[in-house]
């Protein structure tokens, strides 16, 4: 089978008469069921039932035009990728992250993004972390910036920032009153505290879960959200715990004097990285996107620290 004959198969197909495939695909139609009568002598059987009105595949044609249809999206993937590497200025990026990454990141990355390449189109999904993963590695997104471990095989992961996991600890809280800021504190130092619970799917919540595990005492859990900017809110100004990273430590915290305290004996694995398939064709444009995302990070976390 050639493309040619998978094509027009195909066409007859949908069509449900030779005629009408003639006219679609610009062909007389004597020459068109001269190709059909040519498959059919090769393959030692009919591939239409033409005794019906519109004509009707036969179980041997179904298979045919199965096997035609993979041949036609296989060329078609091909020529796809060929067209980026001739390209590589314009496509479609499926970006994966997380609502509260996408309002940093978002917002410093497209001015400088955009105007460099007009002609790629990006689709976001925006969820947690794990749920990203499991997107990146089922073919759903081309790259993800999630906190992740780089720990699957399959997956390339360029570091774009490091997290701190600490306690966010709101001013009326008694583990703000009991310690300064900054101090290294054990999850145990904030037993007695409410805390504040994101949806499984968010990378602090797997840690989260680890660190209670291996702490063996469950704390009073005020409120599970999906929104990692509500869980701040509520924790800050109810005076109840989280279990976050440094980098959500802004000027909103700050202001209703919510406190930070890292983790004793605590080291992180978890990073925001960059993360596509091994086996996929990255374009310039996705190269690009993610140096641009990690260069804009680092200098925003350094006017902020400033």
């Amino acid at each position: 089978m050639n493309l040619k004959q998978a094509q027009y198969i195909k066409t007859i197909a949908q069509c449900g008469s030779i005629t009408a495939a003639a006219k679609k695909l610009f062909v007389s139609q004597p020459s068109l069921s001269q190709m059909l009568r040519q498959v059919e002598q090769e393959i030692g059987m009919p591939i239409f039932d033409r005794s019906t009105s519109p004509i009707r595949l036969t179980f041997a044609g179904e298979k045919y035009l199965h096997a035609a249809e993979r041949i036609l999206a296989a060329n078609s993937e091909l020529e796809s990728q060929l067209r980026e590497i001739r390209q590589e200025h314009a496509g479609r990026l499926r970006l994966g992250i997380s609502v509260t990454r996408a309002m940093q990141v978002m917002p410093l990355v497209l001015p400088i993004f955009t105007p460099m390449y007009p002609n790629v189109t990006l689709e976001l999904t925006e969820s947690g972390s794990a749920t990203l993963e499991e997107l990146l590695q089922n073919g759903s997104i081309d790259l993800a910036l999630a906190a992740l471990e780089s720990t699957s095989t399959n997956l390339a992961y360029e570091l774009i920032e490091k997290e701190e996991i600490g306690i966010l600890a709101g001013r009326d809280s008694a583990t703000a009153k009991r310690f300064l800021p900054g101090t290294a504190i054990s999850l145990e130092d904030t037993q007695g505290d409410s805390f504040v619970y994101l949806t499984k799917g968010h990378s602090s919540r797997v840690i989260q879960d680890k660190l209670f595990r291996r702490s063996g005492f469950s704390p009073h859990v005020l409120l599970e959200t999906d929104s990692l900017e509500v869980a701040r809110r509520v924790a800050v100004e109810a005076g109840a715990c989280m279990v976050v990273s440094n980098i959500y430590m802004d000027e909103y915290v700050r202001q209703r004097r919510g406190v930070f305290f890292p983790l004793k004996n605590y080291e992180n694995h978890r990073h925001l990285y960059a993360c596509y398939r091994k086996d996929e064709f990255i374009p310039r444009y996705v190269r690009d996107f993610i140096q641009i995302a990690a260069r804009v990070l680092a200098q925003h976390r350094k006017g902020t620290a400033e």
